[in-house]
């Protein structure tokens, strides 16, 4: 054990000096769109004279399928908690050992040990947060929190509603309304669930990212979306606020991991480390509005986001939260055909 211990500092020694060494060359990102500050990317690059690109992607499938098919030129990859388990199973990701890095004390504990990362051995925390409902209170004064508003809208919402075009998402707040458990094979829920949503659909508006502007604008009225959009429509209209569904609502936490192909590797695990100091998470949360798990970084959040209701789950709505497991594949096959018939 003596020798474990003595071998543990000595790589954590070695890890802080890394990460106070000048690095150089490049860094390629691979993130969700809209979800990395330039300050941050800025710090970072004048700190190690890293040359850093970020390349945006929409969905957990198209940033798997994309690195899945090879040449992508990507070093890091921000995966949803239920997706880490398939990168790290297929052999995507690099071991980087995380929990050895210097920062990694800064870690909320509730955030160590992971389902999807047990310990993290391979990820780091960028955020998490919640889908939810973004409403207008100037269009609709009802009840907020409860996903009738877009499986069963209210006239007045009716034409005026957009819903994020993420399967899990949609999928699981649909089964939770109609009384389901998710990942349940239940063909005759799922027949209930799929009528559910082929009926509301004509109802939205549309199945879209980018909804700040349009509640700016007031084009949206309504939106299954997540919190942190909430967050910064509510800053551009002071009308929006964000409902978590009494039915049940899903919990995310996008990790920040290396891919095995990677070109830049210790660039990655220099930002893998940065990023757990929590001034710098600060940083990340304050672009996207989003909580970050790191412990301190509080201190340095924008006023306007401590004590928010979108971030801040208040204790009357903590239950009805859920993290969504991965389902076997033949459940995940059941649920994309629902999918498909509402695409369609």
């Amino acid at each position: 054990m003596r020798h474990m211990k003595l071998g543990l500092a000595f790589g954590t020694a070695m890890l802080a000096m890394a990460g106070t060494a000048a690095a150089e060359g490049e860094l390629n990102i691979y993130n969700w769109g809209n979800y990395t500050n330039p300050d941050l990317i800025k710090k970072f690059e004048e700190q190690f004279k890293v040359k850093v690109t970020v390349t945006d992607y929409d969905s957990n499938d198209a940033a798997l399928a994309k690195v899945r098919a090879g040449g992508h030129g990507f070093d890091i990859v921000v995966p949803s908690a239920n997706y880490v388990r398939i990168w790290i199973d297929e052999g995507l990701l690099i071991e980087t050992r995380p929990d050895q890095m210097e920062n990694f004390k800064n870690v909320d504990e509730r955030w160590v040990d992971v389902d999807w990362d047990p310990g993290r051995h391979y990820t780091v925390p960028w955020q998490w947060g919640t889908t939810g409902m973004i409403v207008d209170t100037s269009v609709y004064k009802g009840e907020i929190n409860t996903s009738a508003i877009a499986f069963d809208p209210p006239a007045e919402l009716v034409g005026k509603i957009n819903v994020a075009p993420e399967m899990n998402d949609v999928m699981s707040m649909a089964i939770w309304y109609m009384g389901g458990e998710w990942c349940s094979d239940d063909r005759e829920l799922l027949k209930k669930v799929r009528d559910k949503l082929v009926e509301a659909k004509p109802k939205w508006i549309s199945m879209d990212y980018g909804v700040i502007e349009k509640f700016q604008s007031r084009d949206f009225a309504a939106a299954l979306y997540w919190n942190g959009a909430a967050l910064r429509s509510r800053k551009a209209n002071p009308d929006v606020r964000f409902g978590y569904p009494k039915e049940g609502y899903p919990i995310f936490m996008d990790s920040v991991a290396v891919l095995k192909d990677a070109k830049n590797p210790e660039n990655a695990k220099l930002f893998q480390n940065f990023i757990m100091d929590p001034e710098n998470a600060a940083l990340i949360s304050a672009f996207a509005n989003y909580a970050n798990g790191i412990k301190g970084s509080e201190a340095f959040m924008p006023e306007d986001m401590k004590g928010a209701p979108e971030v801040d789950i208040a204790p009357e709505h903590q239950a009805s939260g859920h993290f969504l497991t991965p389902c076997s594949p033949e459940v995940t096959e059941l649920y994309t055909r629902v999918w498909t018939d509402l695409l369609k």
